[in-house]
C-alpha cells in the first residue's frame, strides 16, 4: 500500500511518498513561491527518484485545512484530479494534525498554530494516547487570548508548534509561569510525511475515504465570502 501525501496549506510545499508506514520519499520546501506552478513538477521529481509512476500509488492524501486559502485549495484541487484520474481513494487531514504529528511522543500538551491575524489564530490543542494523538481542543479559529486561557486552565506541560508562534511568543509568554516549551527549527513547519502515515493509519481503521463533493475546511469564510454575505446582509 502506498501513499502520495500533498502540503500545500502553508507556506511550506511538502510532497512524500509512503508504503505503509515507511517513507520512501519526502520533498519539503519552506519558500514564498507559487505552489501551483511547482507541486506537479515536486510530485514528478519524487516519482522519478523512486522509480515509481502514479499507476503505482494506491491512495492520496492531502491537507484540507486550515492555512493559506490559495495554498489548500492548489493542495485539494491538484489531490482530487489525481484520485479521479487514477481511480484512487483519496484521505485528508487538518494541517494543524499534521504539525502536532511533529512533537507526538511530548509528554503533555500539543498546540499548533497558524496565525490568521486580527490577534486570531488557527489552533488545536492535542495530547498523546498511546501511539495516536487526541485533539483535546479541536482544530478552529480562535482569539489568541482565548486560546492561552484554555491551554493555562488544563494546567499540563505544553508545546507550542509553528513558525507563527513568534508573532505571539510575548503574551504567551506572560501566562505561563512554568512547562513551558516551544519547537525548535524543523518542528516547526508541516511534514507530508506524517500525513501519509495519518492516512495509512485511517486505511487501517476502515475509515471511508472522501467522497466526491470534498471540499476544504477554511475553519472561516474567505474574505471574498464574508464580503459577500455582508452585502448580501444590507441588501
Amino acid at each position: 500500500m502506498r501513499t502520495l501525501a500533498i502540503d500545500t496549506s502553508t507556506m511550506v510545499m511538502g510532497v512524500a511518498i509512503l508504503e505503509q508506514d515507511r517513507v520512501l520519499g519526502e520533498m519539503v520546501t519552506n519558500l514564498k513561491k507559487n505552489h501551483s506552478v511547482r507541486l506537479m513538477p515536486a510530485v514528478s521529481q519524487l516519482l522519478s527518484e523512486l522509480d515509481l509512476s502514479v499507476s503505482n500509488i494506491d491512495q492520496i492524501a492531502v491537507t484540507n485545512g486550515p492555512g493559506s486559502y490559495t495554498g489548500i485549495r492548489i493542495g485539494v484541487t491538484t489531490a482530487k484530479t489525481l484520485s479521479w484520474a487514477a481511480r484512487l481513494p483519496l484521505y485528508s487531514a487538518s494541517s494543524l494534525t499534521v504539525l502536532a504529528h511533529n512533537a507526538a511522543h511530548f509528554p503533555g500538551l500539543i498546540v499548533p498554530l497558524f496565525d490568521a491575524r486580527r490577534s486570531r489564530v488557527y489552533a488545536g490543542v492535542y495530547r498523546r494516547l498511546i501511539d495516536q494523538l487526541e485533539p483535546v481542543i479541536r482544530p478552529q479559529v480562535i482569539h489568541i487570548e482565548q486560546l492561552i486561557k484554555k491551554v493555562v486552565s488544563l494546567n499540563e506541560p505544553v508545546l507550542f508548534l509553528g513558525e507563527d508562534v513568534e508573532i505571539h511568543r510575548l503574551n504567551i509568554e506572560a501566562s505561563f509561569s512554568s512547562r513551558l516549551y516551544f519547537g525548535q527549527g524543523g518542528e516547526n513547519i508541516p511534514h507530508p510525511s506524517h500525513l501519509g502515515l495519518i492516512a495509512w493509519r485511517k486505511h487501517l481503521d476502515n475509515e471511508p475515504p472522501e467522497t466526491d463533493d470534498f471540499a476544504p475546511d477554511y475553519l472561516q469564510l474567505t474574505e471574498a465570502e464574508a464580503k459577500w454575505l455582508q452585502k448580501n446582509r444590507r441588501d
